[in-house]
């Protein structure tokens, strides 16, 4: 169960999961431009021929964004995120992030547990981030 890079043919496998798991997905178009960007790193999971998880990370100076990380609702809960997760901070500590950050819906409780498990901590809520008006909580892991 060890997460691969985005190549170009995954993008419509992992559009399809995007719309699946959030009332706002990113659009095809929005996950190729990500895709195309050098700051941009994509891994996905897959069993039994399909996407089942997939994960994004923005690459800054010294710092690090996990704008993308979902799975499959009927692989949640066995490790799968946890994966993704863990790939994504491996590539940001690669590339010489100190600080990883992310957003999670407030009423993502499984999502926040998994990131607490992993190091990361609250750090503020960013009211109606999302389109729905839900509010996001930021949070942060500090890399050694």
């Amino acid at each position: 169960m060890k997460p691969r890079p985005w190549t170009i043919q995954d993008l419509d496998g992992i559009a399809a999961l995007e719309a699946e798991c959030f009332p706002d997905p990113w659009s095809r178009r929005m996950l190729a431009e990500s895709y195309l960007s050098d700051r941009f790193y994509g891994v996905i999971l897959e069993e039994n021929g399909g996407i089942v998880a997939y994960g994004g990370i923005r690459m800054g100076v010294d710092e690090a964004e996990i704008e993308l990380i979902a799975v499959s609702e009927m692989y949640r809960r066995c490790g799968r995120g946890r994966a993704v997760l863990e790939e994504l901070l491996e590539i940001a500590k690669k590339h010489g992030a100190r600080r990883v950050f992310l957003e999670v819906r407030v009423s993502n409780a499984s999502a926040q547990i998994l990131y607490l498990k992993c190091g990361f901590h609250g750090l503020y809520c960013r009211a109606r981030y999302y389109e729905n008006e839900e509010d996001a909580i930021v949070m942060v892991k500090e890399l050694a």
